[in-house]
């Protein structure tokens, strides 16, 4: 299944012809600016060419990225029966429960909580960029554009440097009790001994 992916690009402020096609830059010493066009054209035809360089929009311009691969729809996080299901990143061959978040989070974005679709591919945009995706237009006839995708295994180990460990529960268990958890236990306890 594939689907096509729809974004504004980043917007510049209002640019110059310098900035915005990259056109020689006048000597210093002109009157009235340098980062200019010389000349726009001559007497006649009595109207500026459609290939003359001119100042005006750059950036915020419509674009779409055609036919990206969708590997999984997978559901956020939800309760079922009281209890509280992280369980979205688990395959057929990797059974453990864990979330679609890597640990740490994703840089520059977080924890992923809400519904998610997987694509094949880089995503264009910075992160929390608006996207919209769109049913593709084409009818798809190709063997790779109509094959079912099984993941096997979903990588959730830190984004952030070398990721070891898929989950928390599994670097706890690997690093035995740190400092920092030692502290935070004596604290806890400290403060239930002040209130009684």
């Amino acid at each position: 299944m594939c689907c096509n992916v729809k974004w504004y690009k980043s917007w510049f402020s209002p640019p110059g012809v310098t900035s915005r096609w990259h056109t020689k830059k006048l000597p210093r010493k002109t009157h009235k600016g340098l980062r200019k066009v010389a000349c726009i054209g001559a007497w006649h035809p009595a109207r500026v060419g459609f290939s003359v360089a001119r100042a005006g929009q750059k950036g915020y311009h419509h674009r779409t990225e055609m036919n990206k691969k969708i590997y999984r729809i997978g559901a956020g996080i939800h309760t079922k029966d009281g209890k509280v299901v992280k369980n979205n990143a688990s395959t057929e061959y990797d059974i453990t429960e864990k979330s679609i978040t890597p640990v740490g989070g994703f840089p520059h974005y977080g924890e992923v909580n809400q519904d998610f679709v997987m694509i094949k591919g880089c995503c264009v945009g910075p992160k929390k960029r608006v996207l919209t995706l769109r049913k593709s237009l084409l009818t798809h006839t190709k063997k790779r554009a109509m094959e079912v995708i099984n993941l096997k295994f979903i990588d959730t180990s830190s984004k952030f440097g070398h990721g070891r460990f898929q989950t928390l529960e599994e670097k706890r268990n690997f690093m035995g009790p740190l400092k920092k958890d030692k502290e935070t236990e004596t604290a806890a306890s400290n403060i239930q001994r002040d209130t009684q």
